[in-house]
């Protein structure tokens, strides 16, 4: 992948939280990650501030950062309310993992899901790059655990569907219980992913576009 490009083809998404007494709705339209996208102490921050009893998180992300997105993904589970995931657009990367923190996940008809093995950037003799590839198969076999207890599907059909960086429809990712229910959805703002080795060509256009909530979004350094 090519995270220059990445960058330089995605300006940086919005992050927003909206609460009354009855429900509080996150907007994660944004990376995961202090480079290009929302950090993970500002998130979980809001996060623990919500008292409503129900949690709308509404995502269209491409992922980001593996360690911002496992704190954000833990902070919901501990989270006394009920939260309900809602991917408008693009829950690929490590915003997948933090959508599987819901309680229910669903997923619009037009959006995409996307799960693929943990990259970074490094630099470095043999003897660090050996320990990064080290460190990159233990976030695979987190992640890949994370998918099973969703799932149920098999260890080795989810490693295969990572290493073949696997984009999953609405109907695709309901079929293998990623997902839980779906919904009629207006297009969303799509994001420039040729960095990624497999990405669709064309992307969705905008989702809640009279609210102006939606921008595109930049992947931060290291994704899974």
């Amino acid at each position: 992948m090519n995270l220059k490009k990445l960058f330089k083809d995605n300006p940086q998404g919005r992050f927003e939280v909206k609460a009354s007494a009855d429900q509080a709705d996150i907007y994660l339209y944004d990376a995961i990650g202090g480079w290009f996208g929302i950090e993970a102490k500002d998130m979980v921050q809001q996060i623990n501030d919500i008292t409503a009893p129900v949690i709308n998180l509404r995502i269209n992300s491409p992922g980001g950062d593996v360690f911002d997105g496992r704190a954000i993904q833990t902070a919901l589970k501990q989270h006394k309310s009920k939260v309900i995931a809602h991917i408008d657009g693009l829950a690929a990367s490590a915003a997948t993992y933090v959508a599987l923190a819901a309680d229910e996940v669903r997923m619009s008809d037009g959006a995409l899901f996307m799960i693929h093995k943990a990259w970074t950037l490094q630099i470095g003799n043999a003897d660090e790059m050996r320990d990064q590839a080290d460190l990159l198969d233990k976030v695979d076999d987190a992640i890949v655990k994370d998918y099973q207890r969703k799932t149920g599907i098999d260890q080795d059909q989810i490693t295969d569907w990572m290493s073949a960086e696997t984009w999953f429809t609405a109907d695709e990712a309901k079929e293998h219980g990623f997902i839980d229910k779906i919904y009629e959805g207006e297009e969303v703002e799509g994001f420039d992913l040729s960095a990624y080795q497999n990405a669709p060509r064309k992307q969705p256009k905008k989702v809640f576009d009279r609210a102006g909530l939606e921008r595109r979004a930049r992947l931060a350094a290291i994704g899974a």
